[in-house]
C-alpha cells in the first residue's frame, strides 16, 4: 500500500489500528486469534518512520475466505482515507514466511538538489563510512556495507539499503553522513519516500510484491 500526503504523520501503531478498522468496514473475512482478547492476524513488514512517504508498504493478513484480488482491492480502497491506497492484494504460498521475518532491503528516494555527482562519488569512494549508531549512542558503525546502491537522479537521491531484523539502515542516517562529508547543511525538513521492500532469494533481492 501507499502512504502519501498528511498520512505520513500517522505513526506505525496507529496505522495498524487504522487497517484493523478498514478490514472490518470492508467486511474482509479476517482470521482472529483465540483467547480472551482476539485480534486480527495481521503482520506488517517493517515500521515506517513518521514523516516518511511510501509507495511500497506491505502487511500480511490471514483470512478465512476471500474474493478475487480485483474485488478485494475495490472493497478495501472504498474504505481507505485520503492518502492511503492498497496497491495489490495477493494470495501467498502456504509455505511463505511473514513479511516481517524476510525483509532484507528497501529502496528510498530523498528529494533534494543540494548534492552533485562529484560529492556522491567521493562519499562512496571512502573505505569506510563511520557513524554513531544513534544520536544518543557512542557506538560507531561502518554503514558502507549496508548501502547496496546509491545514485543521483533528476529529482533527488535514490538509495537501496539494508532493512530488516538482521541489519537495518535508515536513509536519514545516510544523508546525515553524506551532508557532513560534503560540508552541506541539510534543511530542517527533507522529504523521504520508501519506494519498495525486498526479501532475499538465492542471494538476490526480490520485491515483496513479486511473491504470491
Amino acid at each position: 500500500f501507499s502512504k502519501q500526503g498528511q498520512m505520513k504523520f500517522i505513526g506505525h501503531l496507529d496505522m495498524v489500528r487504522y487497517f484493523q478498522k478498514v478490514m472490518r468496514r470492508s467486511e474482509v473475512d479476517v482470521a482472529y486469534s483465540e483467547g480472551f482478547s482476539p485480534h486480527q492476524k495481521m503482520s506488517f513488514a517493517a515500521p515506517l518512520s513518521v514523516g516518511v512517504l511510501s509507495r511500497g508498504e506491505y502487511f500480511d493478513l490471514e483470512v478465512n475466505s476471500t474474493e478475487s484480488s480485483k474485488v478485494m482491492l475495490e472493497r478495501i480502497n472504498a474504505q481507505n482515507a485520503e492518502g492511503v491506497e492498497v496497491l495489490s492484494y495477493k494470495l501467498l504460498p502456504d509455505d511463505a514466511k511473514n513479511a516481517m521475518s524476510v525483509v532484507a532491503g528497501a529502496d528510498y528516494k530523498v528529494y533534494t538538489d543540494l548534492f552533485n555527482q562529484n560529492m556522491l562519488d567521493a562519499f562512496m569512494n571512502q573505505d569506510q563510512i563511520i557513524v554513531k549508531k544513534t544520536k544518543k549512542s557512542e557506538k560507531e558503525v561502518d554503514i558502507k556495507p549496508l548501502i547496496y546502491n546509491i545514485k543521483l537522479e533528476d529529482d533527488g537521491i535514490f538509495m537501496q539499503v539494508a532493512q530488516g531484523s538482521a541489519s537495518n539502515l535508515k536513509p536519514d542516517l545516510v544523508m546525515d553522513a553524506f551532508a557532513k562529508f560534503a560540508q552541506v547543511t541539510l534543511p530542517e525538513y527533507v522529504t523521504y519516500e520508501r519506494i519498495d521492500m525486498y526479501c532475499l532469494e538465492d542471494d538476490n533481492l526480490v520485491s515483496l510484491d513479486d511473491i504470491g
